[in-house]
């Protein structure tokens, strides 16, 4: 059934009365939403101090995990914050308030600490929790913006998240107290990644599948062509033996080694190029006559990026790779960086 005219022309009023815009208004509304929030964070920095100290130390201490729950908007803080904790280096979970009540808080065992976010601090679930979690034994440390409320009462430490007021309108919305609460979070993951002396290297092993997890996680080895691809020659062999090498394993370079295998030189198709450009009488050369002496190379066990910065660093696309006793075992080009998503 089709919708009358009349009922079609109060659709199109409503719509464009709702695609109206004061763009001077809007654009005011945001300058102040930016300032009052970067107040609230500057409030906070203000008030910092030996209560913030004692939460790092408990968390830094604590044999489980750290437990952060919310509800609603500081839920969603809660999530953010337990992610950050987790993937900087501090064991953290995330149990919403709400499934706690029901099950959920057996999740939670007297080794951990539980971090309350609740900007009221006076949430129905939340204030069901906290006496449990007191008979448990479980020490809890309150993230509000009201100091005397009951999850501050019901908490081992209290750290003050107050604002002076929401970024919103109405001062109805979650707006100021939830980046506030983002921000102490943050504060105490980065807090925590320091006391543990945690590196760039352990963050790549909490994200593998992300492009710093390749980039500290894959080494030469895991990406070098080895075995039948890699070309090598005697230098003794003749530079047609040497191009016919060089061409079977389409690598645009062939290393020259002795009998232990050790790398006396390299010939590249550019070599060749400047040999072809003087006139040299190429059939009257052997490889050692025609290679490069001390070509760059890289260990097997570095990593992968490092190759990739050496090929930049100096202007080539291959490099030869050696063992722990320098003989030489794989070869990397810059195509192989590329698959591997190094580069």
């Amino acid at each position: 059934m089709k919708p009358s005219p009349t009922k079609i022309e109060g659709m199109n009023h409503t719509l464009a009365k709702h695609q109206a815009l004061d763009s001077d208004k809007a654009l005011q509304l945001a300058r102040e939403t930016f300032d009052i929030e970067a107040a609230a964070i500057l409030g906070l920095r203000q008030r910092l101090g030996q209560t913030f100290l004692e939460a790092v130390q408990m968390m830094l201490q604590v044999a489980g995990r750290v437990v952060v729950m919310g509800m609603g908007k500081s839920g969603h803080i809660g999530r953010k914050m337990a992610a950050t904790l987790a993937s900087t280096g501090t064991p953290a979970l995330f149990v919403h308030a709400g499934e706690a009540i029901h099950g959920d808080l057996g999740m939670v065992t007297p080794a951990d600490v539980v971090v309350v976010i609740s900007n009221s601090g006076e949430s129905q679930e939340l204030s069901t929790i906290l006496p449990v979690l007191k008979r448990l034994g479980t020490p809890v440390i309150g993230m509000t913006g009201q100091p005397g409320s009951t999850l501050a009462l019901h908490s081992n430490i209290v750290l003050d998240c107050s604002v002076a007021k929401e970024a919103c309108p109405l001062n109805l919305a979650p707006t100021a107290s939830s980046i506030a609460q983002l921000a102490m979070g943050d504060a105490l993951a980065l807090a925590l990644l320091d006391a543990r002396g945690f590196k760039a290297e352990d963050f790549a092993r909490s994200h593998p599948g992300g492009a710093l997890g390749r980039k500290l996680l894959t080494h030469v080895r895991d990406v070098m062509r080895t075995g039948g691809e890699v070309p090598h020659i005697a230098a003794t062999a003749s530079l047609s033996e040497m191009m016919r090498e060089m061409s079977a394993k389409g690598l645009g370079a062939v290393a020259i080694v002795d009998s232990r295998h050790h790398v006396q030189g390299i010939f590249t198709d550019g070599d060749l190029r400047r040999l072809v450009e003087k006139g040299v009488d190429l059939r009257a050369l052997s490889a050692g006559e025609a290679m490069r002496p001390r070509p760059h190379t890289v260990l097997a066990d570095a990593l992968a990026v490092d190759a990739a910065q050496l090929m930049e660093q100096h202007r080539i696309t291959s490099v030869l790779v050696l063992d722990a006793a320098g003989a030489l075992c794989g070869a990397l080009n810059s195509n192989d960086l590329m698959r591997a998503k190094v580069i």
